[in-house]
Protein backbone atom coordinates (compact mmCIF):
# COMPACT_ATOMS: atom_id res chain seq x y z
CA UNK A 1 0.00 0.00 0.00
CA UNK A 2 1.24 3.15 -0.82
CA UNK A 3 1.99 6.34 1.33
CA UNK A 4 -1.07 8.42 -0.03
CA UNK A 5 -3.10 5.07 -0.03
CA UNK A 6 -2.09 4.16 3.87
CA UNK A 7 -2.24 8.13 4.68
CA UNK A 8 -4.52 9.83 3.01
CA UNK A 9 -5.15 13.40 4.46
CA UNK A 10 -1.96 15.06 6.15
CA UNK A 11 -3.20 16.68 9.71
CA UNK A 12 -4.14 19.71 8.15
CA UNK A 13 -6.67 17.87 6.02
CA UNK A 14 -7.88 15.50 8.52
CA UNK A 15 -8.43 18.70 11.36
CA UNK A 16 -10.43 20.67 8.33
CA UNK A 17 -12.96 17.47 7.69
CA UNK A 18 -13.40 17.27 11.24
CA UNK A 19 -14.37 21.09 11.39
CA UNK A 20 -16.38 20.39 8.47
CA UNK A 21 -18.43 17.51 10.38
CA UNK A 22 -18.50 19.27 13.79
CA UNK A 23 -20.03 22.14 11.95
CA UNK A 24 -22.81 19.36 9.96
CA UNK A 25 -23.40 17.56 13.25
CA UNK A 26 -22.85 20.00 16.29
CA UNK A 27 -20.83 18.02 18.47
CA UNK A 28 -17.05 16.69 18.49
CA UNK A 29 -18.28 12.91 19.23
CA UNK A 30 -20.25 12.68 15.93
CA UNK A 31 -17.53 14.98 13.89
CA UNK A 32 -15.38 11.98 15.41
CA UNK A 33 -17.84 9.23 14.12
CA UNK A 34 -18.19 10.91 10.50
CA UNK A 35 -14.47 11.49 10.15
CA UNK A 36 -13.70 7.81 11.09
CA UNK A 37 -16.23 6.27 9.05
CA UNK A 38 -15.19 8.06 6.06
CA UNK A 39 -11.82 5.89 6.56
CA UNK A 40 -13.21 3.46 7.18
CA UNK A 41 -14.85 3.20 3.63
CA UNK A 42 -11.68 4.84 2.37
CA UNK A 43 -9.50 1.50 3.74
CA UNK A 44 -12.56 -0.62 2.13
CA UNK A 45 -11.64 0.81 -1.25
CA UNK A 46 -10.23 -1.97 -3.99
CA UNK A 47 -6.52 -0.87 -3.84
CA UNK A 48 -6.85 -0.03 -7.88
CA UNK A 49 -9.81 2.44 -7.09
CA UNK A 50 -7.66 4.39 -4.10
CA UNK A 51 -4.70 4.69 -7.03
CA UNK A 52 -6.95 6.36 -9.23
CA UNK A 53 -7.95 8.91 -6.86
CA UNK A 54 -5.94 11.92 -7.27
CA UNK A 55 -7.39 14.01 -5.03
CA UNK A 56 -7.76 12.43 -1.51
CA UNK A 57 -9.02 15.32 0.26
CA UNK A 58 -11.85 16.14 -1.75
CA UNK A 59 -12.97 12.55 -1.79
CA UNK A 60 -13.39 12.46 1.66
CA UNK A 61 -15.06 16.03 1.65
CA UNK A 62 -17.51 14.14 -0.39
CA UNK A 63 -18.01 11.06 1.48
CA UNK A 64 -17.43 12.72 4.80
CA UNK A 65 -20.70 15.08 3.72
CA UNK A 66 -22.95 12.28 2.90
CA UNK A 67 -22.09 10.52 6.23
CA UNK A 68 -23.12 13.39 8.10
CA UNK A 69 -26.26 14.17 6.09
CA UNK A 70 -27.29 10.79 6.79
CA UNK A 71 -26.04 11.33 10.40
CA UNK A 72 -28.58 14.49 10.93
CA UNK A 73 -31.56 12.79 9.22
CA UNK A 74 -31.57 10.12 11.88
CA UNK A 75 -30.62 11.94 14.44
CA UNK A 76 -33.69 14.64 13.97
CA UNK A 77 -35.64 11.24 15.34
CA UNK A 78 -33.04 10.18 17.98
CA UNK A 79 -33.65 13.88 19.65
CA UNK A 80 -37.19 13.18 19.55
CA UNK A 81 -36.19 11.34 22.92
CA UNK A 82 -33.43 13.37 24.54
CA UNK A 83 -33.77 14.08 27.94
CA UNK A 84 -34.18 17.78 28.16
CA UNK A 85 -32.98 20.22 25.53
CA UNK A 86 -30.79 19.16 23.21
CA UNK A 87 -27.66 22.05 22.95
CA UNK A 88 -24.33 21.75 20.29
CA UNK A 89 -21.13 20.78 21.94
CA UNK A 90 -19.56 24.19 22.76
CA UNK A 91 -15.66 24.64 21.89
CA UNK A 92 -12.78 26.87 22.58
CA UNK A 93 -12.49 29.92 20.21
CA UNK A 94 -9.42 28.41 18.34
CA UNK A 95 -10.35 25.08 18.10
CA UNK A 96 -11.01 25.16 14.23
CA UNK A 97 -8.61 28.24 13.59
CA UNK A 98 -7.38 28.25 10.20
CA UNK A 99 -9.94 25.31 8.59
CA UNK A 100 -12.43 27.33 7.69
CA UNK A 101 -11.15 28.79 3.99
CA UNK A 102 -12.53 32.73 3.99
CA UNK A 103 -13.44 34.80 0.92
CA UNK A 104 -14.84 34.55 -2.29
CA UNK A 105 -12.15 33.48 -4.07
CA UNK A 106 -12.55 30.13 -2.57
CA UNK A 107 -15.31 29.58 -5.35
CA UNK A 108 -12.53 31.11 -8.25
CA UNK A 109 -13.37 28.06 -9.86
CA UNK A 110 -16.77 28.42 -10.37
CA UNK A 111 -16.46 32.19 -11.37
CA UNK A 112 -20.06 32.19 -12.09
CA UNK A 113 -20.74 31.47 -8.44
CA UNK A 114 -18.28 34.04 -6.66
CA UNK A 115 -21.11 36.85 -6.40
CA UNK A 116 -20.68 38.13 -2.68
CA UNK A 117 -24.37 37.89 -2.17
CA UNK A 118 -24.12 34.10 -2.57
CA UNK A 119 -22.26 33.87 0.23
CA UNK A 120 -22.42 34.71 4.02
CA UNK A 121 -18.69 35.35 5.09
CA UNK A 122 -17.78 33.43 8.27
CA UNK A 123 -14.92 33.39 10.62
CA UNK A 124 -12.79 30.11 11.88
CA UNK A 125 -15.27 30.00 14.88
CA UNK A 126 -18.39 27.79 15.36
CA UNK A 127 -20.40 29.99 17.42
CA UNK A 128 -23.43 28.52 19.82
CA UNK A 129 -25.57 30.88 18.30
CA UNK A 130 -24.43 29.58 14.84
CA UNK A 131 -24.75 26.22 15.75
CA UNK A 132 -28.27 26.63 17.26
CA UNK A 133 -29.09 28.26 13.89
CA UNK A 134 -28.05 25.59 12.36
CA UNK A 135 -30.00 23.10 13.96
CA UNK A 136 -33.16 25.18 13.05
CA UNK A 137 -32.01 24.26 9.38
CA UNK A 138 -32.97 20.60 7.35
CA UNK A 139 -30.12 18.48 6.96
CA UNK A 140 -30.18 18.90 3.18
CA UNK A 141 -30.17 23.18 3.73
CA UNK A 142 -27.43 22.51 6.34
CA UNK A 143 -25.03 20.54 4.81
CA UNK A 144 -25.46 22.60 1.07
CA UNK A 145 -25.09 25.66 3.54
CA UNK A 146 -21.98 24.41 5.19
CA UNK A 147 -20.39 23.56 1.91
CA UNK A 148 -20.87 25.77 -0.09
CA UNK A 149 -20.85 29.14 2.00
CA UNK A 150 -18.60 27.84 4.91
CA UNK A 151 -16.01 25.62 2.84
CA UNK A 152 -16.30 27.01 -0.69
CA UNK A 153 -17.58 24.02 -2.94
CA UNK A 154 -19.33 24.90 -6.29
CA UNK A 155 -22.93 24.04 -7.12
CA UNK A 156 -22.47 21.70 -8.69
CA UNK A 157 -20.23 19.54 -6.55
CA UNK A 158 -22.67 20.31 -3.48
CA UNK A 159 -25.90 18.83 -5.81
CA UNK A 160 -24.09 15.84 -6.20
CA UNK A 161 -23.68 15.15 -2.51
CA UNK A 162 -27.14 16.23 -1.13
CA UNK A 163 -28.47 14.48 -4.05
CA UNK A 164 -30.30 17.46 -5.65
CA UNK A 165 -30.53 19.38 -9.08
CA UNK A 166 -28.01 22.45 -9.00
CA UNK A 167 -31.19 25.01 -9.12
CA UNK A 168 -32.19 23.45 -5.75
CA UNK A 169 -29.25 22.61 -3.86
CA UNK A 170 -28.79 26.87 -4.68
CA UNK A 171 -32.65 26.98 -2.67
CA UNK A 172 -31.44 25.27 0.30
CA UNK A 173 -28.20 27.01 0.65
CA UNK A 174 -30.11 30.39 0.23
CA UNK A 175 -32.46 29.12 2.69
CA UNK A 176 -29.60 28.78 4.90
CA UNK A 177 -28.14 31.68 4.62
CA UNK A 178 -31.35 33.67 5.19
CA UNK A 179 -31.26 31.72 8.75
CA UNK A 180 -27.53 32.89 9.29
CA UNK A 181 -27.72 36.81 8.10
CA UNK A 182 -30.83 37.29 10.43
CA UNK A 183 -28.72 35.66 13.18
CA UNK A 184 -26.14 37.95 12.14
CA UNK A 185 -28.10 40.70 11.87
CA UNK A 186 -28.80 41.34 15.27
CA UNK A 187 -25.39 40.03 16.72
CA UNK A 188 -23.40 42.62 18.54
CA UNK A 189 -19.69 43.13 18.00
CA UNK A 190 -17.77 40.82 20.44
CA UNK A 191 -15.97 43.28 22.98
CA UNK A 192 -19.65 44.32 23.49
CA UNK A 193 -20.97 41.33 24.32
CA UNK A 194 -18.07 40.68 26.92
CA UNK A 195 -19.16 43.25 28.72
CA UNK A 196 -22.96 42.80 28.80
CA UNK A 197 -21.75 38.97 29.79
CA UNK A 198 -19.04 40.32 32.41
CA UNK A 199 -21.61 42.34 34.08
CA UNK A 200 -23.66 38.88 34.46
CA UNK A 201 -20.95 37.09 35.98
CA UNK A 202 -20.66 40.32 38.40
CA UNK A 203 -24.28 40.52 39.17
CA UNK A 204 -24.60 36.72 39.70
CA UNK A 205 -21.56 36.42 42.30
CA UNK A 206 -22.86 39.46 44.47
CA UNK A 207 -26.50 37.52 44.01
CA UNK A 208 -28.18 40.78 43.00
CA UNK A 209 -31.23 39.53 41.25
CA UNK A 210 -32.51 43.04 40.20
CA UNK A 211 -29.16 43.66 38.15
CA UNK A 212 -29.08 40.50 36.24
CA UNK A 213 -32.52 41.30 35.35
CA UNK A 214 -31.63 44.45 34.25
CA UNK A 215 -28.92 42.77 31.81
CA UNK A 216 -31.15 40.03 30.68
CA UNK A 217 -34.24 40.74 27.43
CA UNK A 218 -37.31 40.27 28.91
CA UNK A 219 -38.22 37.14 26.92
CA UNK A 220 -34.38 36.01 27.73
CA UNK A 221 -34.66 32.19 27.73
CA UNK A 222 -32.05 29.70 29.25
CA UNK A 223 -31.52 26.23 28.30
CA UNK A 224 -29.55 23.55 30.00
CA UNK A 225 -28.63 20.67 28.22
CA UNK A 226 -27.67 17.26 30.83
CA UNK A 227 -28.18 14.70 28.43
CA UNK A 228 -30.03 12.60 31.19
CA UNK A 229 -26.98 11.78 32.74
CA UNK A 230 -26.83 14.74 35.40
CA UNK A 231 -29.09 17.18 36.64
CA UNK A 232 -29.90 19.94 34.88
CA UNK A 233 -33.36 21.78 33.81
CA UNK A 234 -35.88 19.72 31.27
CA UNK A 235 -37.87 22.71 29.80
CA UNK A 236 -36.27 25.89 28.91
CA UNK A 237 -36.75 28.57 31.69
CA UNK A 238 -37.91 31.46 29.86
CA UNK A 239 -38.59 35.07 30.79
CA UNK A 240 -36.09 37.76 32.89
CA UNK A 241 -36.68 37.33 35.94
CA UNK A 242 -37.32 33.59 35.99
CA UNK A 243 -33.68 33.19 33.99
CA UNK A 244 -32.37 35.29 36.73
CA UNK A 245 -33.64 33.42 39.83
CA UNK A 246 -32.95 30.18 38.18
CA UNK A 247 -29.34 31.17 38.35
CA UNK A 248 -29.05 32.19 41.16
CA UNK A 249 -30.86 29.34 42.48
CA UNK A 250 -27.53 26.78 40.84
CA UNK A 251 -25.09 28.88 42.49
CA UNK A 252 -26.53 28.89 46.06
CA UNK A 253 -27.25 25.03 46.01
CA UNK A 254 -23.43 24.50 44.69
CA UNK A 255 -21.35 27.08 47.04
CA UNK A 256 -18.20 25.39 45.83
CA UNK A 257 -18.89 25.59 42.11
CA UNK A 258 -15.86 27.94 40.67
CA UNK A 259 -17.07 30.04 37.91
CA UNK A 260 -13.83 30.74 35.17
CA UNK A 261 -14.33 33.07 32.53
CA UNK A 262 -13.38 31.18 28.99
CA UNK A 263 -12.83 32.06 25.77
CA UNK A 264 -15.54 31.02 23.45
CA UNK A 265 -16.68 30.90 19.83
CA UNK A 266 -19.35 33.34 20.93
CA UNK A 267 -17.27 35.63 23.20
CA UNK A 268 -16.26 35.46 26.94
CA UNK A 269 -18.01 32.15 28.21
CA UNK A 270 -18.11 30.69 31.78
CA UNK A 271 -16.54 27.49 32.77
CA UNK A 272 -17.72 25.74 35.64
CA UNK A 273 -15.35 23.67 38.16
CA UNK A 274 -15.72 21.60 41.11
CA UNK A 275 -12.28 21.00 42.57
CA UNK A 276 -10.13 19.70 39.23
CA UNK A 277 -13.66 18.49 37.30
CA UNK A 278 -15.48 20.76 34.84
CA UNK A 279 -19.00 20.01 35.26
CA UNK A 280 -20.54 22.81 32.79
CA UNK A 281 -19.62 25.89 30.49
CA UNK A 282 -22.04 28.58 29.84
CA UNK A 283 -22.77 30.55 26.51
CA UNK A 284 -24.39 33.77 25.53
CA UNK A 285 -26.37 35.32 23.29
CA UNK A 286 -26.50 38.66 23.72
CA UNK A 287 -28.48 41.40 21.29
CA UNK A 288 -29.01 45.28 21.79
CA UNK A 289 -26.66 45.02 24.80
CA UNK A 290 -29.20 42.59 27.06
CA UNK A 291 -28.82 38.86 27.18
CA UNK A 292 -31.45 37.06 25.42
CA UNK A 293 -29.93 33.46 25.31
CA UNK A 294 -27.90 31.30 27.87
CA UNK A 295 -27.04 28.16 27.33
CA UNK A 296 -25.96 26.30 30.06
CA UNK A 297 -24.20 22.46 28.67
CA UNK A 298 -23.61 20.00 31.42
CA UNK A 299 -23.83 16.68 29.49
CA UNK A 300 -20.32 15.30 30.78
CA UNK A 301 -19.92 14.48 26.83
CA UNK A 302 -20.09 17.50 25.38
CA UNK A 303 -17.32 19.11 27.93
CA UNK A 304 -14.59 17.03 27.00
CA UNK A 305 -12.45 20.44 25.11
CA UNK A 306 -12.74 21.98 28.10
CA UNK A 307 -11.40 18.66 29.95
CA UNK A 308 -8.42 19.41 27.86
CA UNK A 309 -8.99 15.71 26.05
CA UNK A 310 -7.52 15.61 22.63
CA UNK A 311 -9.50 15.79 19.73
CA UNK A 312 -9.33 12.77 17.97
CA UNK A 313 -10.89 13.33 14.03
Amino acid sequence: MSDTAAHPLDDGERRRLLSLAYRMTGTLSDAEDVVQEAYVRWYRLPDDERAAIIAPAAWFTRVGSRIALDHLTSARVRREHYVGPWLPEPVPADLFAGTAPRGPSLVAAAPAEADPADRVTLDDAVSAALLVVLESMTPAERVAFVLHDVFGLPFAEVAQIVGRSVDSTRRLAASGRRHVRQERAVAVPRAEHDVVVRAFLTAASTGDVHALVRLLAPDAELRSDGGGVVSAALNVIQGADRVARFVLGILAKNPGVAVREVRTADGAGFRLDVGDQVIGLVTFGVVDQAITDVWLVRNPAKLGAWRGEPVCG
